[in-house]
């Protein structure tokens, strides 16, 4: 089930984090070889970096030991089912990127660590992500590293009353959701079910048959942002924007409210979508964050400000593919507006921008953009988001405070450091319940300050 690493392999402590061990899990039972291509919707995220997940849980006194030996265990259980998560990125004669395992690849990488001076409240109060870079493994690595690397890599750290657990998924593999379908998985096995609920659906090419052939094997070969990485050249980047990120906590009144403006708005005014569909509370949310972050990127007018938005495609695509399908079935949509006029007229002007976006993009949609990018292949990068951009991802309909090991509910979760650029956006659940949504952004360090001080934006901060 577990294999040390090397001494080499193994994290340097850092700070007040200290290395206690490194391992890796594998299935616990042999599954043999299996192989499964990369498809259309998984290709573009190679060089973005592995996806950071960070959940801070409450222990008491002792419990920490017991605890990691029980994840470890359901970890090798659960894989039986989720083997993608245990291989490796391949390329086959072709060229074409695909999932591999075997019994004989090293699995997945835990490590366990204690950071003895912190407290889970010094996590759960941390408004940016300074206090988790130490907890979190693999950052600024990127996808395509897939190739030699673990696909997930784990580090349980042993806090002063707690647990924090760092995940690091490749991105190329999966998406938001499966993440969050394998998390749930993990904690049903580790709270003591003999198997899961709803099993992944591992044949990616039912939603995507096209084979692409692409020429990268090496971080140097990503695009010019992906360089910052190990192996890559960083006399060749530029300094982007000094970068700060900040989790706001709208309560469900908050939201109620938000939502509530814009489609009462929406239902005097003509600007709105024509009063056929009220806006969800998704869409309310979005229009009142594209609004603040371009008053306080202060804009000129004619300045174009772009809204992105990672759409979940699973009911989408023709034929529709299962919630339990294993992959990334997301696509990025956009809007776009110049800013004053987005500025000079009321939320719902852009909500409805946002939600036309959102319902054109059919399965007719889907297909012409794949059709597009295969055509030509293009590895994302971050400024493809848009100009000006606020960029949406992750979602408060992910259940992740519901991830429950067997020793409680998270008091916290929160996004890495990984795959934060000038105006992304992350969505969760709020802790409280109800339509409570966490806001995590990041922008320019001016911005931000700004953003802090929109009494408009805050509401009830």
């Amino acid at each position: 089930m577990a294999g040390e690493l090397s001494k080499d392999e193994q994290h340097s402590p850092l700070g007040n984090v200290k290395i206690l061990s490194a391992s890796y899990v594998k299935p616990r039972k042999a599954l043999g070889r299996k192989e499964c291509q990369l498809v259309t919707f998984d290709l573009p995220y190679l060089a973005f970096y592995y996806n950071q997940k960070l959940l801070i849980y409450k222990l008491g006194d002792g419990e920490f030991d017991k605890a990691v030996e029980e994840l470890k265990e359901s970890l090798s259980l659960v894989l039986e089912d989720f083997y993608q998560l245990a291989g490796k990125l391949g390329k086959d004669e072709e060229g074409v990127f695909g999932v591999e395992y075997d019994d004989d690849m090293n699995g997945v990488e835990v490590v366990v660590a204690e950071a003895p001076e912190t407290a889970v409240a010094d996590l759960t109060d941390e408004e940016g992500t300074l206090k988790f870079k130490e907890l979190l493994p693999y950052s600024n690595i990127l996808n395509l590293e897939g190739l030699h690397r673990p696909l997930l890599s784990l580090q349980l750290t042993k806090l002063k009353d707690g647990l924090s657990m760092g995940c690091a998924f490749n991105h190329a593999v999966l998406d938001g959701t499966s993440t969050w379908h394998f998390m749930s998985s993990w904690a049903q096995i580790s709270s003591g079910e003999n198997s899961i609920s709803v099993p992944p659906f591992l044949d990616r090419p039912k939603a995507r048959n096209t084979r692409v052939k692409l020429n990268l094997s090496n971080p140097s070969d990503a695009p010019e942002h992906a360089k910052s990485a190990p192996n890559g050249d960083v006399n060749e980047v530029k300094p982007g924007p000094r970068l700060r990120e900040k989790v706001f906590r709208f309560s469900a009144t908050a939201i109620d409210q938000i939502k509530a403006k814009v489609n009462a708005n929406a239902n005097a005014n003509a600007n709105g979508s024509d009063g056929s569909k009220p806006f969800s509370t998704f869409q309310s949310l979005s229009t009142h964050v594209w609004h603040a972050v371009t008053r306080a990127r202060q804009l000129k007018p004619e300045d174009i400000t772009v809204f992105t938005v990672f759409v979940d495609c699973r009911k989408r695509v023709d034929p529709p593919m299962p919630e339990s399908y294993f992959g990334n079935l997301i696509q990025a949509i956009f809007t776009g507006t110049a800013a004053g006029l987005l500025l000079a007229n009321p939320p719902e002007f852009g909500a409805a921008l946002i939600q036309k976006a959102i319902e054109n993009h059919n399965s007719e949609a889907i297909d012409a953009r794949n059709k597009e990018w295969e055509s030509n292949p293009k590895i994302f990068e971050f400024k493809d988001a848009g100009a000006n951009c606020v960029a949406v991802g992750s979602s408060p309909r992910f259940k992740v405070y519901d991830v429950d090991f067997g020793f409680g509910r998270p008091e916290t979760v929160r996004s890495g450091c990984n795959n934060r650029f000038d105006g992304m956006v992350y969505l969760y659940p709020g802790k409280s319940g109800g339509t409570s949504i966490d806001v995590e952004i990041s922008l320019e360090g001016s911005a931000l300050e700004r953003l802090e001080k929109d009494k408009d934006f805050l509401l009830d901060f």
